[in-house]
């Protein structure tokens, strides 16, 4: 296993994993998305987006759902002193019990798919920060679509007509979903061709540690076999 520093994609997995937990519970509770959404005080489009694993909601809606779940308490390990060392001299202290650590792993076992996603993923969320603070790379993009169109008939014409209005108007939350119609149109994508090459190197390099597996929280800083 390897245990590096944390990372965009990284984080971006543990949210995606996050989501995908809460998903799993609310149906093995029986619970549809009408009554998890009213149970929680949130709309079912932000629900949603909690179960897709996406940055935007606040740490208070995951909390709501997760109380819901009756997983809130998992949280509470972090927010309180449970997984700190005890005071010196109590038997906490004196305690040989490993503390736990958190495992993070996305094997090529997983849909090869999935990983890719998770990948096309990475790239396009650090295309869209970059695009945010200059709009010259925007315009590249522009560019770059427009060449696109102009050669002529293609079964992707239909996605580039709606990156038209993606980068004329900014829809980013478009493309940053896990929705299918996300998933097709990163994939008739021009925003990353405006990456610099050691940014796509980047997400890259945190891919591939990512598929070898992190260990994250371990004291001692070592890893596993």
């Amino acid at each position: 296993m390897y245990e590096p520093e944390s990372t965009a994609v990284l984080e971006r997995q543990l949210l995606l994993q996050l989501g995908d937990r809460l998903k799993r519970l609310r149906k093995a509770r029986g619970l549809g998305t009408v009554e998890m959404a009213k149970r929680a005080g949130i709309s079912r489009t932000t629900l949603s987006s909690v179960e897709a694993g996406d940055p935007g909601p606040s740490i208070g809606t995951y909390l709501r759902v997760m109380s819901v779940l009756g997983v809130s308490g998992e949280l509470a390990l972090l927010a309180g002193d449970a997984l700190q060392p005890g005071p010196p001299g109590t038997a906490a202290a004196r305690s040989r019990r490993a503390r736990p650590v958190v495992q993070v792993t996305v094997s090529t076992d997983e849909s090869r798919h999935r990983v890719q996603d998770l990948q096309s993923l990475a790239l396009h969320e650090e295309a869209v920060r970059l695009v945010r603070n200059d709009p010259a790379l925007l315009l590249r993009a522009q560019e770059t679509l427009d060449r696109w169109l102009a050669s002529g008939n293609s079964r992707s014409t239909g996605l580039w007509r709606e990156w038209q209005d993606i980068l004329r108007h900014g829809k980013w939350r478009k493309i940053l979903g896990r929705t299918r119609r996300a998933q097709e149109l990163r994939q008739a994508s021009p925003l990353t061709a405006v990456l610099p090459d050691q940014v796509r190197q980047s997400v890259l390099d945190q891919m591939s540690q990512l598929r070898q597996g992190v260990v994250l929280g371990d004291p001692q800083g070592k890893t596993a076999a």
